[in-house]
């Protein structure tokens, strides 16, 4: 039986100006699980399996993520957001910025971090059981009508919270391996959040954070720099020392990424959305404005980052695989989980730089 999974409709966004080779999958039997346990946390399964071998680039990008220099989608591939995720370690670390796996960097990506790239987890009840939205709709308009707009289903949900891609999930395991409440399962080894850090839960906001495997604490930023060139959104501290990096997706021809100095004014987390066909350039004003529900599926994914210049911000997306590689209406698209991060880092006043 195989996972199924939809790609996500490509929907540009209203108000923004407008896998590695498997190793076979573990033999190790389903646990007992409560059906009615609402638990997210992943435990280790038990296997009698030989170990598995971390593909080294796989570890790396693991690592990156760790330490808050995303790689985005974690997929054992040396594209263009690892290389950038590479450079901006070496940054923060004093290296030369070859954005290579070198033998000095591994070294300092390594150091003190007895971390494996994977882990085989027993997917919790909690999680399985969604909801999801099977039939997600491709207009504005029947989106609209959605209580939610949540994942697809358990796949696409566990690719969010292990910050990977449906196929890398099964090619760490194998299409035939079984996905549902109390079976094992290979992921990238994305920890859970510790509960007791949890603050209030406006919105449903502590849940998803532990459904994408962000902590609700972070480093505080001073200012985030948008550097088209790099084709990433960095965030420096008081001391102007780099302390996190995020691939990003930035404006288009059409609508170009706005250069200059702008502002944080708030912080919408689970935002409802208010698509507005007549702010697309490309979108018929035939069609009807819709308010959209909250949802990682939502246009503007999880968080919506609202900056002093009117329809703009920057924020999540329900597309992950496409940041860096897409284009959007002048805004700065991040995956979900590097928007939630960047929301717990910033305040409004901010200052937000966007420069080429």
């Amino acid at each position: 039986m195989k996972p199924i999974f939809i790609l996500p409709w490509l929907l540009l966004v209203a108000g923004c100006n407008a896998a590695p080779d498997g190793q076979g999958s573990e033999k190790a039997p389903a646990a007992k699980v409560d059906a009615d346990s609402d638990s997210l946390r992943f435990e280790d399964a038990k296997t009698d399996a030989a170990p598995f071998t971390d593909p080294p680039i796989l570890r790396a990008q693991v690592l990156l993520d760790h330490l808050g220099l995303s790689p985005g989608v974690i997929d054992g591939k040396e594209g263009q957001s690892y290389v950038a995720a590479l450079r901006g370690f070496q940054e923060a670390q004093g290296l030369e910025e070859s954005g290579k796996l070198d033998a000095a960097t591994e070294k300092a990506l390594q150091q003190g971090r007895n971390v494996p790239a994977t882990r085989l987890v027993v997917i919790p009840a909690g999680f399985a059981k969604g909801p999801f939205v099977p039939a997600f709709p491709k207009d504005a308009a029947d989106q609209s009508k959605l209580p939610a707009l949540g994942y697809r289903n358990l796949t696409e949900a566990l690719a969010e919270r292990f910050h990977t891609t449906p196929e890398t999930l099964v090619a760490l395991n194998s299409p035939s391996t079984l996905v549902g409440a109390g079976r094992p399962f290979r992921v990238p080894n994305i920890p859970d959040i510790d509960r007791a850090t949890l603050g209030e839960d406006a919105r449903g906001w502590n849940g998803t954070l532990e459904r994408l495997g962000v902590a609700p604490t972070q480093v505080a930023a001073a200012k985030v720099v948008v550097d088209k060139s790099e084709g990433v959104l960095k965030v420096y501290d008081d001391g102007d020392k780099l302390v996190a990096q995020f691939p990003a997706t930035m404006g288009s021809s059409h609508d170009p990424l706005p250069i200059g100095k702008w502002k944080i004014q708030g912080v919408s987390r689970n935002p409802d959305f208010h698509y507005n066909p007549k702010l697309f350039w490309d979108v018929s004003n035939n069609k009807e404005a819709v308010l959209l529900q909250p949802g990682p599926n939502s246009p503007v994914g999880v968080v919506w980052l609202d900056l002093n210049k009117p329809h703009y911000g920057i924020h999540g997306t329900s597309e992950p695989h496409t940041i860096g590689r897409a284009e959007s209406h002048g805004c700065v698209r991040l995956t979900n989980w590097d928007a939630a991060r960047l929301a717990q880092m910033v305040k409004p006043g901010t200052p937000a730089i966007f420069q080429n």
